[in-house]
């Protein structure tokens, strides 16, 4: 999967006031251009933001998805996919979206440029992250209303529990996506590498078989890897417990692990 428009987006405008403090790692002017060229890559928005919430209406149109399964812990499917589309979002934005269009920055020459003005390249990275983490949230939050509104869906009994997975989640959804950034030295192979990572991706989250529909043995298995433990940590906020603190430890340290390894490996040239 792969959203058009991320590997030719312009370039971020660095035509700012040269009183700007060197070096800042945050520029709003950065972030308010950054989200502007988003919101006009219809390919982006609509992969990032809208297709799980779209996969969501498609499962549940499904008559046995609306019905009860044992299977599912007594669950409906359609229950057990909300945390599922909530999380798709985050992937897809931190490894297919934001990887590519750092790295076209870089293949461009655009981070260079900038390093010769008063906007440091360290101001569009956290700009790309808070863009791309605000429209995987944007995501979750409309996945839960629809789930919600359309389906009957319980909302989380757990909200606190539930953020808090969630906002991980993202953290580590980044921070792969810096990986895989850092990894890549043309959006091509970044398209390439953050599809070969997707995949694996999507399915510990539970996109083709929810974590509690899986055997013990691959749940166990699944719930070592991030987005595996944090379905783990969502479905467990959903049903109104808190998240397991291993569940949660394990998003959080592959978070911490992945950062390590983006600031370790990332090149501006």
């Amino acid at each position: 999967m792969s959203t058009p428009g991320t590997a030719t987006r312009p370039a971020p405008t660095a035509a700012a006031p040269r009183a700007r403090t060197l070096g800042a790692p945050f520029d709003s002017s950065v972030l308010r251009t950054e989200a502007r060229l988003f919101a006009r890559e219809p390919g982006a928005l609509f992969w990032v933001v809208l297709f799980p919430t779209v996969l969501l209406l498609i499962l549940g149109a499904i008559t046995s998805f609306r019905r009860a399964d044992a299977s599912y812990g007594g669950l409906r499917p359609i229950d057990a996919y909300v945390p599922v589309a909530v999380l798709l979002g985050l992937i897809v934005g931190g490894l297919q979206s934001m990887p590519q269009a750092l790295t076209g920055y870089r293949e461009r020459g655009i981070l260079r440029r900038m390093s010769t003005t008063p906007v440091r390249p360290a101001a569009l990275l956290s700009a790309q992250m808070a863009v791309f983490g605000g429209a995987a949230l944007v995501s979750a939050l409309l996945a839960l209303a629809v789930g919600r509104l359309v389906y009957d869906v319980a909302l989380p009994k757990q909200p606190g529990g539930y953020l808090l997975a969630l906002l991980l989640a993202v953290l580590v959804a980044l921070a792969l996506g810096a990986v895989v950034s850092a990894l890549s030295p043309t959006t091509k192979v970044a398209g390439a590498v953050g599809s070969a990572v997707f995949f694996p991706m999507m399915f510990c989250a539970g996109v083709w078989l929810p974590v509690q529909a899986m055997p013990d043995t691959l749940a166990s298995i699944v719930g070592l890897t991030p987005f595996g433990a944090a379905a783990q940590a969502l479905n467990q906020a959903a049903a109104g417990d808190w998240p397991s603190w291993s569940h949660l430890g394990v998003v959080a340290a592959w978070a911490v692990l992945l950062s390590a390894a983006a600031t370790r490996w990332f090149r501006w040239e």
